[in-house]
């Protein structure tokens, strides 16, 4: 029999992958446009960075012969939160993975976070600092969710949220426990708040917090290609090991 070509390098870890149809993954390259977000001190901007790691991840997963990707931003141009999760929902993602490089008041914070949705406050006074910043985005795009949010929240009430922050918790420790193998963790454990973005219902959803772009050193790695190679990797490994655990449905046979 002919051996499919992805079972050549690691059978094992791979066949799980032979399904029916592709896996859609949605990348989220965090703010844009009129909104820089974080600014390290030698000036690089968080906005730019996480999209040089979006694109990388994208052509990472487009190589895989059973998964595609779908970018919310491919260049530097402004996308309201909200619109960011439509976009995902309109593919029909398998998995929505925002990517950030966040800064804090100290130099000395350093790294890498991953976060879920929380429907009952944030895990921690840090968490919920994050999700309010982060949400405040669309004030500086000028696109307050106002009505919007509230509907969102309407949403959240049904029990398929409680399925996706479930599914979101254990793809967020998959990726967790890869990034800690080449980045040091700012928590050792998923953590949860209510991030706007995270809010679709129906798609397991993380946002990932590469580094701190506030912290010289690691702002220094954030420009780095080698670096952004290697969490690139570490991301889509993570993805991969949480498909290989949890299939999702055939909603899309392939033809």
């Amino acid at each position: 029999p002919v051996v499919p070509p992805v079972a050549r390098d690691n059978p094992t870890a791979e066949r799980p992958f032979k399904m029916r149809r592709l896996l859609t993954v949605a990348i989220d390259p965090g703010h844009g446009g009129e909104d820089p977000g974080a600014i390290g001190a030698a000036g690089s901007r968080e906005k730019d960075v996480v999209l040089q790691i979006a694109h990388r991840l994208r052509a990472k997963i487009d190589a895989q012969p059973n998964m595609r990707a779908m970018m919310t931003r491919d260049a530097d141009f402004f996308v309201p939160l909200n619109v960011r999760v439509q976009k995902a929902r309109r593919v029909q993602a398998d998995l929505f993975v925002s990517i950030h490089a966040d800064a804090f008041l100290s130099p000395e914070a350093r790294g890498a976070s991953v976060f879920a949705l929380s429907e009952r406050g944030a895990s921690s006074t840090a968490a919920r600092w994050l999700a309010n910043k982060e949400n405040a985005s669309d004030l500086i795009g000028g696109a307050n969710m106002g009505n919007k949010d509230a509907q969102v929240a309407r949403v959240l009430l049904d029990l398929s949220t409680t399925a996706q922050i479930n599914d979101s918790l254990q793809v967020g420790k998959a990726v967790l426990g890869e990034i800690g193998g080449i980045n040091k963790l700012h928590k050792a454990r998923v953590e949860q708040a209510g991030f706007a973005v995270l809010k679709a219902p129906d798609i397991p959803s993380i946002l990932i917090e590469t580094a701190f772009i506030s912290n010289p050193e690691e702002e220094r790695k954030l420009n780095d290609n080698a670096h952004q190679e290697q969490l690139a990797n570490a991301i889509l490994k993570g993805i991969r090991s949480y498909f290989a655990r949890n299939p999702p449905l055939s909603k899309n046979p392939s033809v």
